[in-house]
């Protein structure tokens, strides 16, 4: 394949992902928990893996500074390297949210495979705790965080960065949704 038909392709993607996926209503509930969150004084936890984890900082600070909804990730190399030392890495995000997490919380957690166990060990943790669960997944429509989500985004694709980059404007177009529109100064 050339480089034009590869890149052609690649866009294509996109516009299937963005456009033929339909979560409207997903985006419409996620905005409305939200708002209960921030009405009620609790808090969003955000937490992903590699790529991921990337899109969970950027989107706790648009959800604090932007939306005004208190928002928190576990991206912190000290945090990380302790709890996946001393509870092994499958149950570090689990005990993380055991520490931070209340009753009444949204944990928001991201995986373009659906299915890295420390994720799916959170989720459980999360519901456990009473707290509500939104997943960011891709790759197979029954992967295991799905599973555990009240809400649920999922985009059939296998490719790590279109499932990425999707999740990523599916979640700031949230926050620009509570804000009320997608142009404002910072």
């Amino acid at each position: 394949m050339d480089d034009l038909t590869f890149i052609k392709d690649y866009l294509n993607r996109y516009k299937s992902s963005l456009f033929e996926t339909d979560v409207s209503h997903e985006l419409i509930k996620m905005k409305e928990i939200l708002l209960r969150i921030k009405e009620n004084g609790k808090k969003v936890i955000i937490a992903g893996n590699g790529g991921s984890a990337a899109i969970a900082s950027h989107v706790a600070v648009d959800f604090t500074k932007q939306g005004g909804i208190r928002t928190i990730n576990f991206n912190d190399a000290d945090l990380i390297t302790c709890f996946a030392n001393d509870y092994g890495y499958e149950s570090w995000v689990a005990k993380a949210v055991e520490f931070y997490g209340d009753s009444g919380d949204l944990i928001v957690l991201i995986s373009s495979s659906g299915s890295s166990p420390n994720m799916v060990n959170a989720a459980q943790t999360a519901i456990r705790l009473e707290m509500d669960v939104v997943t960011f997944t891709g790759f197979d429509i029954d992967n295991p965080l799905k599973q555990e989500g009240s809400i649920n985004f999922w985009l059939d694709s296998h490719a790590y960065n279109i499932v990425e980059n999707t999740h990523q404007i599916w979640m700031l177009m949230v926050c620009d949704l509570i804000i009320g529109k997608a142009e404002y100064s910072a």
